[in-house]
């Protein structure tokens, strides 16, 4: 187990953004690249909630049972052209240093350690944890279910997916109709169908043994239209990371 000792004068909160159950975003606008090399979506329409206050007078931190205390990268804070971004426009990172762990969790009184470690360079879901900040670094605690998968590139096609998490390229959409009328942007059909490029080594069962995916690299896959978290690679490549049990069918 290891243990962050923080030291700070005073200890605030960013303002968090809301994490959305049952609920689907509108289309992304525009993406940013971050500095681990691939881009995320921006969104509109995203409701804020207040973070919760810790009184400065706590100086160490030891997340508990399957959490981890990460790092966060970043922001950018000028485009690509060199335009300097205000606050409200920059892109939320999904990236990070994970900086102390906890011991893990109990299934069915089988003692299960954390798969990730001190160190270890992962991304996470876009709206998990809890975001603090600690002498003006800002840090995230959050599950380890909510870790997508290790990142030890600049590159999201190099990301080896955690647990039950499979990492899909995804096919480029239709540019025309079956009539021949070339499509908009806007009227693109979000796809569904793409390549695992990576699968983690499956999640734990009632007994806390690994439950294999289905799926391999390299198969072709459908998936649920909306499920995962998207990205795209230095190359311009779309990727998908999702859970196994949003893959409906593997294509042949």
């Amino acid at each position: 187990m290891a243990l962050l000792q923080l030291t700070a004068k005073a200890t605030t909160f960013h303002t968090g953004l809301t994490p959305f159950t049952g609920l689907r975003l509108a289309a992304p606008t525009t993406a940013s690249p971050t500095s681990f090399g691939f881009k995320i979506y921006r969104f509109h329409n995203v409701l804020v909630r207040a973070a919760t206050t810790v009184a400065p007078k706590f100086t160490t931190l030891k997340p508990l049972g399957d959490r981890v205390l990460v790092k966060i990268q970043s922001s950018e804070e000028k485009t690509q052209g060199g335009i300097l971004l205000p606050t409200t426009a920059q892109t939320k990172p999904q990236g990070g240093e994970v900086v102390a762990v906890g011991e893990g969790k109990t299934i069915s009184g089988k003692k299960v350690e954390l798969t990730v470690q001190t160190g270890s360079k992962i991304v996470y879901s876009k709206y998990a944890g809890t975001e603090i900040e600690f002498n003006g670094i800002n840090h995230l605690l959050l599950k380890e279910d909510d870790i997508l998968g290790l990142l030890e590139t600049d590159d999201i096609k190099d990301l080896k997916p955690l647990n039950d998490r499979v990492l899909i390229k995804v096919a480029e959409a239709e540019e025309k109709t079956a009539g021949g009328v070339l499509l908009t942007e806007s009227a693109k059909e979000k796809p569904v169908v793409g390549t695992v490029a990576g699968v983690g080594a499956g999640a734990f069962d009632d007994s806390g043994s690994r439950k294999p995916l289905e799926v391999a690299a390299g198969n072709s896959v459908l998936y649920s239209k909306y499920a995962g978290s998207d990205f795209k690679s230095k190359d311009g490549s779309q990727y998908v990371v999702l859970k196994g049990a949003d893959v409906l069918a593997v294509l042949s």
